[in-house]
């Protein structure tokens, strides 16, 4: 009987021998985690049996990566991958945690809620949590701040997310509150943004999050940035930047001069309307950005000049205002609708 399908979709592997990060496309099942060079492969580049496996999230081996999990075999040989934001990373760990343990247990593969390693109250779900944290309406609103002749864009203090939880009665009181705060920063849903708080987080304290007015912290998969007092061009070029996150992920892009495919990470902002597009394995600096206002998108069935490798299904189409196209893949059917969706919205209220 074949082994039943969980999880698939793109994430970013640490190679055994060169160490270098690279995009793959990962098929989780029962027993292991395939990784493929390109998702139209037939064959993986490998596999990861999960039969005695442990699984650390957030992995923090690397101080420039976040959102980073390991996988140990029961051969003690170390797999390194990277998503791409924050609940996609706690929607594999969550998996791969699951069908470790049903493997253990001889028991069949299904989903049940898993409790973090932290200690934390039973009725305590730090993933709902962080949600209600975001949440742009009733949730810790992100601020531009400055301090020390630098500007924190989407960000907020340690104090004030104290207080929200106190006040939304997450928390009882303010070290109880200091106590999810902690669990969130350990989970790597909250991250430290100056350098107080990044002196707080790599303390060791069992409390390395700061209740203070002065430290800052931003969401792991927000549009945070940091900048120095700069020009008037300068400050254009941020705008782009500051509206927020809508819809975020890995998406396959086609190239404008070679038409070759590629895996890029894309974030979707509002207000202003734009879709940045980055290179997953690398840092957060931009390859490219695709101004959507007075935009058109729609679905696809093919591709103009595709070579012959490429896949010819759940493609879409993004035309400018200043009529510049864009062909773009996304991994199954529900994706790309949930993409055009949420373009389509931008387009029309964002500047």
């Amino acid at each position: 009987m074949e082994p039943q399908l969980i999880r698939e979709g793109y994430l970013v592997k640490k190679g055994t021998v060169l160490n270098s990060w690279k995009a793959v496309w990962a098929v989780l099942s029962e027993d292991g985690l395939e990784f493929y060079k390109k998702k139209t492969d037939r064959s993986p580049k490998g596999m990861i049996p999960l039969k005695g496996a442990t699984l650390i999230s957030p992995c923090q081996d690397f101080s420039k990566r976040t959102l980073v999990f390991k996988i140990t075999t029961d051969r003690k040989q170390d797999h390194f991958f990277q998503a791409s934001h924050v609940e996609e990373r706690e929607f594999w760990v969550k998996d791969i945690k699951r069908a470790i343990t049903c493997i253990q247990g001889g028991r069949k593969f299904a989903r049940k809620s898993t409790r973090r390693s932290i200690r934390l109250p039973d009725k305590i779900n730090l993933t709902e949590l962080y949600t209600l944290m975001k949440d742009q309406d009733d949730g810790v609103k992100e601020l531009k701040l400055e301090q020390e002749n630098r500007v924190f864009n989407h960000c907020f203090t340690g104090a004030t997310a104290i207080e929200w939880l106190i006040s939304k009665e997450k928390a009882r009181n303010r070290p109880e509150a200091l106590m999810l705060a902690t669990g969130l920063l350990n989970e790597g849903f909250l991250q430290p943004a100056g350098d107080l708080s990044k002196e707080g987080a790599e303390s060791g304290e069992q409390t390395a999050f700061l209740d203070e007015t002065i430290a800052l912290y931003y969401f792991a998969d927000s549009g945070f940035f940091c900048e120095g007092y700069s020009s008037d061009e300068d400050v254009l070029l941020k705008e782009e930047f500051r509206g927020n996150i809508i819809k975020q992920g890995c998406l396959l892009k086609q190239g404008h001069k070679r038409k070759n495919w590629k895996v890029r990470k894309f974030v979707l902002r509002d207000d202003p309307a734009y879709m940045h597009y980055y290179d997953p394995t690398k840092g957060d600096d931009p390859l490219g950005s695709i101004h959507l206002r007075g935009s058109v998108v729609t679905a696809v069935e093919f591709v103009p000049d595709a070579k012959k490798y490429d896949i010819d299904d759940n493609l879409f189409e993004i035309i400018t205002s200043d009529e510049t196209h864009y062909f773009l893949q996304a991994a199954t059917a529900d994706e790309r609708k949930e993409w055009i969706t949420a373009i389509q919205a931008v387009s029309k209220s964002g500047k």
